[in-house]
């Protein structure tokens, strides 16, 4: 029991991490490319240079992506190879499309975006940072392929304890991948519009390049309220699917522990020690209108599905976390509002003129940064705790998946020496984003003088 914990401590460590800068990337990309566009087609120098400036940090998130991503991929075999045995046939494909395909056009593209701009013709050298954005979504495309399969499994047989691919048109066809890959991907959207945003709100605060700045932050609010519109409608979505096909994770989100007609919203929920819940403000029938638009359609409960479950897969408990499945859902959802307010903010200060007058949003804005990295961390863990104790919805429990022969001192080793590492490369990101970032927008030539450090792009 202690061993399945610490697994998923240390698997749950490494992907949240992880998961830190692929959405960052997969923004940044999209911006980027959308900023040296607006550069070409206007042939206009603060575009370029404010290209240049954010596609460094771009590339400083990519590289800790690329790194911490393969050490993620090493814990299938590390601590779950049972779950690997099982999955293996059905993970193949998409993993392998996203190694080949996806990851090699990132990367070779990439490459060409860095060392071929005074090499290739400019609509050419343009193309790149285009294919190297749609190769960050096609990335993410193919894992989240692998990672709906196991919240809805379709499109597979059971052989020998080992679930067979039969169709995968029929996994990519999934409605979990593409409910799950909408709302994924435009959340990653919204991650690259706030951290512009902050960072040209932060530049216009110490008064750099105010004129470059402003340009930016208008981009970015404009494109970031568009996105935070489309992750909440993607997210409602993604939502009532989840109330078909998972239940028991919307439940629990709810705080729903019995099955009510007309069923109340909970606006705070309380627990003591033990995970009863001890308080309880809701707002009578107000879920039921939420999740069925009617005012008396019924709410499966915590306790009549946990009955329902131990009938059809045997004893044993079958909830997971409450107030952890309901907090980290209510967080999520309240920073995407929270960003919403922010981004409509700049939209309505940017179509005032005020916007690099308005020192208080200034401030709101640089530390809103944080707030959609917290909301995809508390999406991801609403996602997978949400989903336990299975780890492939009603096929494999997490229990089963762990490796046999790892014992409990090689993971809690491994789990300290991944800590101390991700904690230092923590620091080092950090410290080169804000080096990058303190630096002034420059031109290409002024940039390769003696007056100024490298860039890590030209």
């Amino acid at each position: 029991m202690i061993t399945t914990l610490l697994d998923r401590w240390q698997f749950g460590v490494t992907t949240v991490y992880h998961f830190l800068f692929v959405p960052l990337t997969i923004g940044l990309a999209l911006l980027v490319a959308i900023m040296q566009t607006i550069a070409y087609l206007r042939h206009d120098e603060d575009w370029d240079r404010a290209s240049r400036f954010f596609g460094q940090i771009f590339l400083i998130g990519f590289i800790m992506g690329v790194v911490t991503g393969i050490v993620e991929e090493f814990q299938f075999g590390m601590n779950w190879s049972n779950y690997s045995v099982f999955v293996g046939n059905i993970f193949g494909a998409p993993l392998a499309i996203e190694g080949l395909l996806a990851f090699f056009m990132e990367s070779t593209f990439i490459g060409l975006w860095i060392f071929g701009r005074d090499k290739l013709p400019a609509r050419l050298h343009l193309a790149t940072i285009w294919i190297v954005s749609f190769g960050t979504i096609l990335s993410a495309f193919f894992i989240l392929v692998a990672n709906a399969w196991m919240q809805h499994p379709v499109g597979y047989t059971i052989v020998d304890h080992k679930a067979l691919l039969t169709n995968f048109w029929v996994v990519l066809a999934n409605s979990t991948v593409w409910a799950e890959f909408i709302h994924t991907v435009l959340a990653a959207f919204v991650t690259g519009g706030m951290f512009l945003l902050g960072v040209a709100a932060w530049k216009m605060l110490q008064g750099h390049d105010s004129a470059a700045f402003q340009k930016v932050a208008r981009l970015a609010a404009v494109f970031t309220l568009v996105c935070v519109i489309g992750t909440v409608i993607s997210g409602d979505v993604q939502a009532r699917l989840m109330d078909q096909q998972q239940p028991m994770k919307m439940a629990a989100a709810e705080a729903q522990y019995t099955t009510q007609a007309g069923a109340s919203f909970s606006v705070l929920t309380m627990w003591n020690l033990s995970g009863q819940p001890i308080f309880q403000l809701r707002i009578p029938h107000l879920l039921s209108l939420i999740s069925d638009f009617s005012w008396d359609a019924a709410v499966p409960g915590i306790h009549q599905l946990q009955a329902a479950e131990s009938r059809r897969y045997g004893a044993g408990n079958y909830t997971p976390i409450v107030w952890v499945t309901y907090w980290s859902f209510r967080l999520m959802v309240g920073l995407g509002f929270l960003m919403l307010a922010v981004a409509g903010w700049a939209v309505w200060l940017a179509r005032r003129r005020r916007l690099q007058r308005s020192r208080w949003f200034l401030r709101v804005a640089v530390l809103s940064i944080a707030a959609p990295f917290l909301a995809n961390t508390f999406g991801w863990l609403f996602t997978e705790v949400g989903r336990q104790p299975w780890v492939v919805e009603d096929l494999m429990k997490t229990a089963q998946a762990i490796s046999p022969n790892v014992g409990l001192a090689s993971v809690a080793l491994t789990l300290g020496g991944f800590t101390a590492l991700y904690t230092v490369l923590g620091v080092i990101d950090a410290m080169l984003v804000l080096r990058f970032a303190r630096r002034p927008l420059v031109d290409a030539d002024e940039s390769a003088g003696s007056g100024h450090e490298p860039s890590l792009v030209y």
